[in-house]
C-alpha cells in the first residue's frame, strides 16, 4: 500500500505525478500532478489499476476536494504521432507540474523517467504502490482519460472504447480492421500504420 513517508521527508508541498494512457492505440495520454495535504490526506488512495471504476471516481471527487493542489496535462494524438509517445508523456507531464496552483519543493514521478522541470525530481518504479501523491495523480489521470474515452465512444462505438479505453484488445483490432483509423487513433502506432495502409490499399 503506498504511504506518505517520502513526502514527509521535505519541508514543503510535495508533488506526486503519474501519467495514463501511454499504451492505448487511440485517444489522448494524461498526466497529472497532486499536492497532498499531509493532515488530510483522502482515505482509499491506491495505485488507479488496483481499484474499480467506482472506486476510482469517489477517490477523484475525495483527491479534488481535500488536495492542496491538482494540476493536469494531456497530449492529443496529433502530438503524440509528431513527437513520440514518451516524448509526448513527458509533456504531458510537465504541463501537469506547471498547473499546480503551489510550488513544490520536490516531485515524485512514477516510473524510471522524468520531464525536465523547474523543480527537484525524483522517479519511484512503481511509485503508485510506494508513494500516496503519485497514487492520487495516477487516479486523477485514469478518471479524466476515461471520461474523454467514453465521449469518444459515443461517435465512434464499433471501437468500444468505453470498455477498453483504446488498448489493442481483439474486439478494437478487428474494428480496426474492419472500419480503418479514426482521427481518434495513433498512427505512429503499429496496427494503426498498418490499419491505415490496408485502406489506403
Amino acid at each position: 500500500m503506498p504511504t506518505f513517508t517520502r513526502e514527509r521527508q521535505f519541508k514543503g508541498p510535495v508533488a506526486g505525478i503519474d501519467e495514463a494512457g501511454r499504451g492505448p492505440l487511440a485517444g489522448p495520454v494524461f498526466a497529472a500532478a497532486v499536492i497532498l495535504d499531509g493532515s488530510n490526506i483522502p482515505k482509499g488512495l491506491d495505485d488507479s489499476k488496483k481499484l474499480s471504476a467506482a472506486q476510482r471516481e469517489v477517490a477523484f471527487d475525495k483527491i479534488m476536494s481535500q488536495a492542496l493542489a491538482v494540476g493536469v496535462g494531456r497530449c492529443d494524438v496529433g502530438e503524440i504521432d509528431t513527437l513520440n509517445i514518451l516524448a509526448a508523456t513527458m509533456l504531458a507531464m510537465r504541463r501537469a507540474a506547471d498547473a499546480l496552483s503551489l510550488t513544490p519543493v520536490h516531485v515524485l514521478v512514477d516510473g524510471n523517467r522524468a520531464p525536465a522541470l523547474l523543480y527537484p525530481v525524483e522517479t519511484l518504479v512503481e511509485g503508485d504502490g510506494k508513494s500516496l501523491s503519485i497514487a492520487a495523480a495516477s487516479i486523477v489521470a485514469k478518471v479524466l482519460r476515461d471520461r474523454v474515452m467514453r465521449e469518444l465512444d459515443l461517435l465512434h462505438p464499433h471501437y468500444q472504447w468505453a470498455k477498453n479505453k483504446g488498448y489493442g484488445t481483439r474486439g478494437h483490432l478487428a474494428a480496426l480492421n474492419e472500419f480503418g483509423p479514426t482521427p481518434h487513433h495513433r498512427l505512429s502506432f503499429a496496427p494503426v500504420a498498418q490499419a491505415k495502409l490496408q485502406f489506403a490499399g
